[in-house]
C-alpha cells in the first residue's frame, strides 16, 4: 500500500493528548462515541468525444472504504476530544490505457494515483486526525477537515473524499447566529494519498503536474450564517488564497409555503480579486480567464451573480435558475487540478459552467417515489446551457445534460445499502487543445455506477 505519514501539528497532538488524560473523569468521551465503516464501490467510464489528444477514453472501477470515529467530549468547563478518518482504495479495474496519466509528476488519474510507470496504483490509503475542543456552544477542531462552506468545499465525486488540514472554530453562542472562521493549510487529492499537498488554483496548478505548479499554505476564511425567522437565511464569508486571490460572498436563501408546495430562492454573489503575487505580475500565479489581445492568463478578477429557484410539491421538484460571471478571469476557487468542487449552482457532474463573461441558464426536474409509495427512490434530470464565454476565438457556448436514478433500501438485513446511477453529456464551443492555462474543454460523455452502505460500528 501507498501510505504517506500526516504531520500532526503541536496544538493537535496537545488536545487529543489532554482529552485523553481526562477519559476517567469523563464517561461522554466514550458514551457519546460514534463509528462507523462506510463501503463504496465505485466505477466510471470518461468517453472524450472530440480532440486528438489521448486519451480518448478512460474506465476505472474500485473498492473504497471509509472508517469514521467521533469521540464525545469529556466532561469540564472545556471538553477534549479526538475523531478520525481513516481512508483505503482497492483497484478492482484499470491499465495504462484506461487510467492513462503518462507523466508520474502528475497527482493522480480519475479515480487512483499514478505510479511512476503511470499506471493507476493497486491501492492507495490514508489517516487523518483531528483533536477537537469546545467551551459552551463553540468548537475548536485542528488536524484533518472536510469544510463544506460557500468559500471552500470538499470533493466527494470520486472513490474516497478529499480533504484539508487546518483548524477551524465554529461558535454558536448566540441565538440563530452561526460563525466559523479558520486556516488551511495542506489538502489531501481525492486521488491521492499525499496529505501534504499546498493550495493552488486553476492556471496556477499546471494541470496537475506538481513539479511546474506554484502553491501555498494559507487560506484564511471566515464568516456567518443568520437565520432571520424559520424561513430565511442571510450568509457572509471572506475566504484568501495567500498569493492567489480574495473573494467575498454573500447568499440569501428563503422559503415559501405556496399552496400544498414550497418556493426555495437561493441567491448567492461573489466578489473575487487578486491577492499578492498574483497581482504583482508574477505569470507562474495567473489564473485563466482571457484578458483580451489572445492573452489567456492573469490577474483573478471576477463577479458571479445566480438565483435557483425550487419548488417542490408531492414529490416533484422543479428548479429554474440563472448565473452571470463578470470580469477577466474564470471564477476562482481552490484547485489543484485533480478535482474539487466549488459553491456555484452550476457545479455539476462534469462542467462548472465558471468561464469568464460566462452566462447560464438551467431548468431541473426531480421525483421522489416516496410520494407513491417506494420510498428510497429518487429520479432527478438538469440541462444547463452557457453562452458569452470570452476566448481568443470569439463568444462561444457549452451546455450539459445529467441523469441520475438511485434506491436505497429502508428496512431488512441490507438496510441503507445504496445504489445509484450518474450519466451526463457535455458538449462546449471552447477548442479541445489539453494547452494548460487556455479556455479549453472537451465533449465528453461520462456514467459513474455507485453502491454504497455503511455499517455502524459504535
Amino acid at each position: 500500500m501507498h501510505y504517506r505519514n500526516l504531520k500532526h501539528s503541536s496544538l493537535a497532538v496537545a488536545i487529543a493528548a489532554a482529552g485523553m488524560a481526562q477519559v476517567a473523569l469523563a464517561d461522554g468521551f466514550i458514551e457519546d462515541s460514534k463509528a462507523s465503516l462506510g463501503l463504496r464501490n465505485f466505477y466510471i467510464n470518461q468517453d472524450n468525444r472530440n480532440g486528438s489528444a489521448a486519451p480518448s477514453k478512460q474506465e476505472e472501477w474500485g473498492q473504497g472504504f471509509l472508517l469514521n470515529y467521533a469521540s464525545g467530549f469529556t466532561q469540564g468547563t472545556v471538553g477534549f476530544g479526538i475523531d478520525a478518518l481513516g481512508l483505503l482504495g482497492v483497484k478492482l479495474d484499470s491499465g495504462k490505457g484506461k487510467h492513462y496519466n503518462p507523466d508520474s509528476s502528475s497527482l493522480g488519474g480519475i479515480v487512483f494515483p499514478t505510479d511512476s510507470h503511470g499506471r493507476a496504483v493497486d491501492d492507495f490509503a490514508s489517516l487523518g486526525l483531528t483533536g477537537k475542543a469546545k467551551v459552551s456552544q463553540t468548537e475548536l477542531r485542528y488536524g484533518t477537515l472536510q469544510p463544506k462552506l460557500p468559500v471552500v468545499t470538499y470533493n466527494d465525486g470520486r472513490l474516497l473524499p478529499q480533504t484539508f488540514s487546518g483548524g477551524q472554530v465554529t461558535s454558536n453562542e448566540f441565538k440563530d447566529l452561526t460563525f466559523v472562521a479558520g486556516q488551511l493549510e495542506h489538502m489531501k487529492g481525492r486521488n491521492s494519498s499525499n496529505s501534504d499537498q499546498g493550495l493552488s488554483i486553476a492556471g496556477a496548478n499546471a494541470g496537475g503536474k506538481s513539479q511546474y505548479a506554484q502553491y501555498t499554505n494559507k487560506f484564511y476564511y471566515g464568516g456567518a450564517d443568520y437565520k432571520l425567522g424559520k424561513d430565511t437565511t442571510l450568509q457572509y464569508y471572506y475566504g484568501n488564497l495567500k498569493d492567489f486571490y480574495k473573494q467575498h460572498f454573500l447568499g440569501l436563501q428563503h422559503n415559501w409555503e405556496i399552496g400544498e408546495g414550497v418556493l426555495k430562492s437561493d441567491l448567492r454573489y461573489f466578489h473575487s480579486s487578486s491577492d499578492g503575487k498574483n497581482g504583482s505580475h508574477d505569470p507562474s500565479y495567473y489564473t485563466t480567464g482571457y484578458y483580451g489581445n489572445g492573452l489567456t492568463r492573469g490577474k483573478v478578477d471576477n463577479q458571479a451573480f445566480s438565483g435557483l429557484f425550487t419548488y417542490t410539491i408531492k414529490g416533484h421538484s422543479i428548479s429554474a435558475g440563472h448565473q452571470v460571471l463578470k470580469g477577466d478571469s474564470d471564477f476562482p476557487f481552490i484547485n489543484d487540478g485533480d478535482g474539487a468542487s466549488s459553491y456555484l449552482s452550476t457545479d455539476v457532474q462534469i462542467g462548472k459552467f465558471q468561464h469568464a463573461g460566462e452566462r447560464t441558464w438551467q431548468v431541473r426536474y426531480g421525483y421522489d417515489f416516496a410520494a407513491l409509495g417506494l420510498p428510497g427512490l429518487n429520479f432527478q434530470t438538469l440541462y444547463l446551457r452557457g453562452d458569452n464565454i470570452d476566448t481568443a476565438y470569439g463568444d462561444k457556448t457549452e451546455w450539459e445534460r445529467d441523469i441520475s436514478l438511485g434506491y436505497t433500501i429502508q428496512d431488512g438485513p441490507l438496510k441503507n445499502l445504496g445504489v445509484a446511477w450518474k450519466n451526463a453529456s457535455l458538449r462546449s464551443g471552447l477548442p479541445a487543445s489539453t494547452t494548460p492555462g487556455s479556455a479549453t474543454q472537451r465533449d465528453q460523455d461520462e456514467n459513474r455506477l455507485i453502491v454504497s452502505y455503511s455499517i455502524p460500528l459504535l
